[in-house]
């Protein structure tokens, strides 16, 4: 089943919260996101303040939450506990 643009963001932010800062590769790998994709949501994700860039060394770049990303993934966390199903005792998630 194909994730609508909103999962994608939050498992982006999630791989990035789990991770810490992640060079682009690894996002990709992590949140299972193919790279020209992944830099477009990237720039997206940058315009609203989630994430940020940090220059390591001369060459490279790896990506991280802001505070603002990191509170975003709290309320996701949140509105999905809010959101469980029970179905015979069980606590089933609802997708984003």
């Amino acid at each position: 089943m194909r994730r609508s643009k909103l999962e994608m963001y939050v498992d982006i932010l999630n791989v990035l919260a789990q991770r810490g800062p992640l060079k682009i590769s690894h996002i990709m790998y992590k949140a299972n996101v193919n790279c020209n994709i992944l830099k477009e949501y990237l720039n997206f994700l940058i315009k609203q303040g989630l994430i940020e860039e940090r220059a390591v060394g001369k060459s490279s770049v790896v990506y991280a939450n802001t505070a603002r990303g990191t509170e975003v993934i709290k309320f996701f966390r949140e509105l999905d506990k809010a959101l469980s199903v029970k179905e015979d005792g069980k606590i089933l998630p609802v997708p984003y």
